[in-house]
């Protein structure tokens, strides 16, 4: 194979053809773009490791309504929780994946399921499960995702809470975030808990009492 049929492969692969796509559209064996794209995969993994990187990202995504909420400043009378999941790429069909549960309103991050290994099909099957309490999902950058994680985990350590005992495991494989992207998290200005089924409620309130002052945070009990 050509230097230029492989870089011709890859800028197929950018546009998300499938090796069987881009193999008709350069007359090549589905095979033949298979293996140079696992090869290519696994050679850009050992390159990153060897230099001490992160993984390279294969995607990030986010429910729609946690992205309209803090990157599209809309605003949600509904829900204060956001799921954010990123994956990362360990070699051809092989990711590394995790994903954490937001409370921007209060809490920060509430559950964090840290990085597991995953081929293609158990990818999209996990993707699927994960978003099936939500309004669906749409894909962002790493910047953005750092942004909403980090910037929960910010807002939330000001109200006197710490993010999930899973997330300490979790924290570099989402990488640190250099971002200066706005976000504006609370409701209405001011903190709101919700509460949840395995929440320690009275601690909750009493930390806001402490943080923010009685009469400063709203709150719903029973929604879990």
């Amino acid at each position: 194979m050509q230097p230029e049929q492989e870089q011709e492969i890859l800028n197929l692969r950018d546009r998300q053809l499938t090796p069987k796509q881009i193999a008709r559209k350069l007359g090549l064996k589905a095979s033949e773009v298979s293996t140079f794209l696992q090869f290519h995969a696994e050679q850009t993994a050992l390159a990153s490791a060897e230099k001490g990187e992160l993984l390279p990202v294969a995607q990030c995504l986010v429910d729609v309504n946690f992205a309209k909420v803090l990157l599209g400043n809309e605003t949600s009378e509904t829900s204060g929780l956001g799921l954010v999941v990123v994956t990362r790429s360990k070699g051809y069909n092989r990711f590394v994946t995790a994903s954490y549960l937001i409370d921007y309103w209060c809490l920060g991050v509430k559950d964090v399921i840290p990085p597991r290994n995953c081929n293609d099909s158990q990818y999209k099957n996990l993707v699927e499960n994960s978003y099936s309490p939500f309004l669906g999902y749409e894909e962002i950058s790493l910047e953005q995702a750092q942004a909403l994680v980090w910037g929960a985990i910010a807002y939330a350590k000001t109200l006197g809470f710490e993010p999930h005992r899973d997330f300490e495991q979790s924290k570099a494989h989402l990488g640190e975030s250099t971002s200066e992207i706005g976000l504006k998290f609370g409701r209405n200005g001011k903190p709101c808990y919700i509460e949840g089924p395995h929440d320690n409620t009275r601690k909750i309130i009493n930390t806001l009492k402490n943080s923010v002052g009685e009469g400063n945070f709203d709150y719903l009990f029973g929604m879990g």
